[in-house]
């Protein structure tokens, strides 16, 4: 499958650039790839540099304000130097590596509301950027990934919705400055005790780390307030292990704790 989005580089007259996904699906971890091609206008230009971005919505606090903003989290360029003569065609091919922290944007098959993810082409001659336009793609989880959220599926939890925060986890070898919070409605057994549960995966070569937040409701005797879990095994432990069981057995005991704080079982 191919994706195509064509601008117009530098007024009229100027090149025009078509951005192409060999396939706009891909894992964390995997590789983008495809091709920049530009077609010459009607005068020749040097391009100094082409560059490819990955962009996302992020979520940023400030005082009481919360905002969404573009955020480019990783960047390859794909050529220098580069003379564009008038009419001359020329294509770039590229490979992207996607980084093992990209936030999801499709499980199962379903957009998951509130996520957007795009590669950005950006272009510069003689000092002007042209930052370009976004071409979306489809971010699907890894294996690992894909395992714990099974789970949720199995035990009953409804998505509700996705965004990607600005910020830092305690605990795990986070590398980018955000981390992706995906929301769920617990199952009904757990609703009267737990309002909402929020799921962040942070991935390196070697490990997943699962961060849990509950929203516990308050009663005459339970305290309310946010329960964090933290799980953290090799991809292949995932796969090796029943997250359904492990997802229940937690969600048990954050519903029948009266106190309860901090990262594990």
């Amino acid at each position: 499958m191919v994706f195509k989005r064509m601008l117009r580089a530098f007024g009229v007259g100027g090149p025009t650039v078509d951005t192409v996904l060999t396939n706009p699906n891909v894992r964390p971890g995997e590789v983008l790839t495809g091709e920049v091609r530009i077609a010459g206008g009607d005068h020749a230009v040097d391009i100094d540099h082409v560059k490819l971005s990955l962009v996302t919505k992020v979520e940023v606090e400030s005082g009481d304000n919360e905002y969404r903003r573009d955020v480019e989290f990783a960047q390859v360029v794909v050529g220098r130097g580069i003379g564009v003569g008038p009419g001359q065609d020329l294509s770039l091919p590229f490979q992207f590596p996607v980084p093992l922290e990209t936030p999801l944007t499709v499980v199962h098959g379903q957009v998951l509301r509130g996520m957007t993810m795009g590669l950005r082409t950006e272009l510069e001659v003689r000092g002007a950027v042209d930052p370009g336009d976004l071409d979306l793609f489809n971010v699907h989880p890894t294996r690992s990934q894909e395992h714990v959220l099974n789970a949720f599926g199995a035990l009953g939890f409804r998505f509700q919705r996705a965004d990607s925060e600005q910020g830092r986890i305690h605990g795990v070898p986070q590398q980018l400055p955000f981390y992706q919070e995906i929301e769920f409605l617990p199952p009904q057994q757990f609703l009267a005790k737990i309002s909402q549960l929020e799921l962040t995966f942070v991935t390196d070569p070697h490990h997943l780390y699962v961060v849990l937040e509950a929203d516990r409701r308050g009663g005459l005797l339970r305290a309310g307030g946010d329960t964090f879990g933290h799980f953290a095994m090799s991809h292949d432990e995932v796969l090796r292990s029943d997250w359904a069981a492990l997802l229940h057995q937690w969600m048990e005991k954050v519903a029948g704790r009266r106190s309860f704080g901090g990262y594990g079982l």
